[in-house]
């Protein structure tokens, strides 16, 4: 009796062959073996603190020639509402003067061994291009891009992207949609917590999808409703060391105090006489820290007493211009903790 071949001869062989070189989900994608075999080195974050290898950043340039002498009498500093441009700063931006504080800021990153990938030309009349942070958030593993909350700053994320790309960097995701979400807004308390603004620059829905991503690398997201337009946490929270942070308790919810003073984390009380870009500082190991040199002598003696060593740094020409040294600084690949 003949019979009808169960599979062809091309279909056995085949078979044969995905059952020899099987499918290998294991190790993990995050893992650091699986990372520098695939892509070359570990890349992601699992904490604000851990030590710094690679970072993402943009050097000021042409892109201010977007502001114009426009002034806003009632704020205090140069727009267009129509345009959908604006500078923040009281007096109009010096290109060769933000360029220098940059360079300094880079001069000690590149001291303390950090790798800094730039994003190259800014996406046309993108005057906040140099803000980095709030393009991309890391985690294990690689980068999620951001979606820019404001006119003046959508399209920032096509020369990142671009920029990940070239450098090697995972992208893990983007927040699309209707979700808007801005690194600022963002910060890993350890390997296992993070928390977010809920805010004019970081909605529900883009929260939301913030969250699933981070849920998929087993990190759980604390959500912090921020007060009127306030935009972004760092500068009100900012992690300098494993279990200690440097807040502004005027603009934090008491739920989320209480929640780091119950786990144990060192607080240290930004005083009343410093601005917020005392707080927009750069964790560069655990402890070791980059921060504006214009700090009150209140706080440098608290941050000297909690431990932490202060690399610092003049950054005054940008800080005009709405955002420190934080801001400026985009963590793509840190040690574990």
């Amino acid at each position: 009796m003949s019979h009808t071949p169960a599979m062809s001869e091309h279909e056995f062989r085949e078979n044969e062959f995905f059952r020899i070189f099987a499918s290998v989900p294991e190790p993990a994608f995050h893992e650091p073996d699986e990372q520098t075999r695939v892509w070359g080195q570990p890349w992601g974050c699992n904490s604000d603190v851990g030590r710094l290898r690679a970072v993402l950043m943009h050097r000021p340039g042409r892109e201010v020639d977007v502001i114009k002498n426009v002034p806003m009498p009632e704020v205090g500093g140069y727009g267009d509402p129509e345009e959908g441009w604006y500078w923040i700063g009281k007096d109009m931006p010096d290109l060769e003067a933000m360029q220098l504080a940059h360079d300094r800021l880079t001069a000690a990153l590149t001291a303390e061994g950090v790798k800094i990938h730039y994003v190259g030309e800014a996406a046309p009349g993108r005057l906040n291009q140099c803000y980095t942070r709030d393009n991309v958030i890391s985690v294990k593993g690689g980068a999620i891009i951001t979606r820019m909350a404001r006119k003046v700053r959508r399209g920032e994320e096509l020369p990142v992207m671009r920029a990940l790309a070239t450098a090697g960097c995972p992208i893990l995701g983007t927040v699309h949609g209707a979700g808007v979400f801005e690194g600022g807004g963002f910060a890993l308390i350890d390997d296992k917590t993070a928390v977010c603004a809920l805010s004019v620059a970081c909605n529900e829905e883009g929260v939301a999808q913030v969250e699933s991503y981070l849920k998929s690398v087993g990190v759980s997201l604390i959500k912090l409703p921020m007060p009127g337009y306030r935009i972004h946490i760092d500068g009100s929270f900012m992690m300098v060391d494993v279990e200690t942070a440097i807040v502004n308790t005027n603009e934090l919810p008491y739920f989320f105090i209480d929640y780091l003073k119950k786990r144990g984390m060192k607080l240290i009380d930004l005083p009343p006489e410093d601005n917020a870009y005392s707080l927009n500082c750069l964790a560069v190991a655990p402890g070791r820290v980059i921060m504006h040199s214009t700090v009150s002598p209140r706080l440098a003696d608290r941050v000297d007493a909690a431990g932490i060593t202060v690399i610092p740094v003049e950054y005054d020409a940008i800080e005009s211009g709405g955002g420190g040294i934080h801001c400026t600084t985009a963590p793509l690949a840190r040690d574990s903790i």
